[in-house]
């Protein structure tokens, strides 16, 4: 479990629903909790909160729930999908909890950071008031910047945000803005961390996945959870969901993360969070 800065934790390892449809999302999140993970990222903008929402109510009650999991074992995300209005982005608020049919959500945060600055901490009040009524545990934003962090941050807010989910992965490190995060408190969540598969056959990639007799999704998801992020890897493939998940029985020697970190390019692979 990931420790944040206001005391609750998160699962290190969630999966992504990115343009899934219903249908596909609703079998990938079984796949994925019969395959031991415990959080599920979605958002307003993928449409697929309510199934999402309606896969973990009816894992939770089957009999492929063998460890007895409760709604509080599991750790839904959705996201806002733009700022605005602090009314307009608490009644938004209200609808996801409400499309998603699990009572709360554990992790909501402002997508992007666009609409500019008032829109940006009229949304995040809206957030703050969520988690004081009980509908959200926890606060956090996507795709912010530094100068957005620190806006926020600057504004003396009741809730510093205590997770950024950006894209992060050996071909774009982001070291910046990481660094950033981790030098106030705030959890890096790496979305694409695989970069959407466009680099998995590179020479090096090739090569360590090779050494660690792993794939080379593996390798990558490996790398992300060493530096300290939380990488969201996403798939409809019942095998690689498991597979995906299955990154406990090595470890990356040093000088192989600083060969990993040299792979930047800056690829932005146009995945959203």
């Amino acid at each position: 479990m990931e420790q944040l800065s206001n005391g609750l934790t998160m699962p290190q390892l969630h999966l992504g629903v990115y343009l899934m449809s219903g249908s596909e999302a609703t079998q990938a999140v079984r796949w994925a909790l019969e395959a031991g993970y415990r959080g599920i990222d979605s958002a307003q903008m993928y449409h697929n909160e309510n199934e999402v929402g309606n896969a973990i109510k009816s894992f939770l009650a089957s009999n492929r729930n063998t460890a007895g999991l409760k709604r509080e074992d599991i750790h839904f995300t959705s996201k806002l999908a733009s700022n605005g209005s602090y009314e307009a982005a608490r009644q938004s608020i209200k609808s996801s909890v409400t499309r998603s049919g699990l009572g709360y959500i554990d992790l909501f945060l402002l997508h992007s950071p666009y609409g500019g600055k008032k829109a940006r901490l009229e949304s995040w009040r809206a957030v703050e008031d969520a988690i004081a009524d009980g509908e959200i545990k926890i606060g956090g934003v996507s795709n912010f910047g530094i100068k957005h962090l620190r806006e926020l941050i600057e504004s003396k807010p009741r809730v510093v945000p205590a997770v950024n989910q950006i894209e992060v992965h050996p071909f774009n490190t982001r070291r910046e803005v990481a660094d950033f995060c981790q030098a106030n408190g705030i959890v890096v969540e790496a979305y694409a961390p695989l970069a959407r598969a466009l680099r998995m056959k590179h020479p090096r990639i090739a090569e360590l996945s090779k050494k660690y007799s792993c794939t080379p999704a593996q390798l990558m998801i490996r790398w992300s959870l060493q530096h300290g992020y939380v990488p969201l890897p996403k798939s409809i493939k019942r095998s690689r969901i498991a597979e995906n998940a299955d990154i406990g029985g090595f470890e990356i020697q040093h000088e192989d993360m600083q060969a990993m970190d040299g792979l930047d390019e800056y690829l932005v692979t146009g995945e959203v969070g």
